[in-house]
């Protein structure tokens, strides 16, 4: 990948409708070589979809937090298998240093959000959990 493809990418990352036309002008290429990068590019798994950014005020399960959690010993593979059956987690991500998962969680109301905590905090394996509502947004 070099410095075309990047910046390709970071142009479909802002806005994944931009037209092919548009593309080859910021990108100062032709519109054929935009189309084959592209097609590189998803033909080799670096772009492997395309998808939407909604507002946080039109969607359903408003209320986000990020969940740090700490897991014993080796249990890691079992609190996420755990993790990943629950529908209010949205995302799931491995980390390093204090905590060892970053869970994103979504609920409708801060009694469901209560409740998803609570059950999130029962599962085994899990030995330490610190949480942060997501107030708002400033770059996405």
């Amino acid at each position: 990948m070099n410095d075309t493809d990047r910046q390709l990418l970071a142009l479909l990352r802002d806005d994944a409708r931009i037209s092919v036309t548009a593309l080859a002008e910021k990108l100062r290429v032709s519109r054929a070589t935009v189309q084959h990068r592209i097609a590189r590019l998803e033909e080799s798994g670096v772009i492997v979809g395309y998808t939407v950014k909604v507002k946080p005020e039109a969607e359903a399960r408003r209320i986000r937090a990020w969940m740090c959690i700490s897991v014993e010993g080796n249990k890691a593979a079992a609190v996420m298998q755990a993790l990943r059956g629950d529908p209010s987690v949205h995302a799931l991500h491995s980390t390093n240093g204090r905590w060892d998962i970053l869970a994103e969680l979504r609920a409708d109301s801060l009694e469901q959000f209560d409740r998803v905590l609570g059950r999130v905090r029962l599962i085994p394996g899990i030995s330490a959990s610190e949480t942060s509502i997501l107030l708002s947004t400033h770059k996405a």
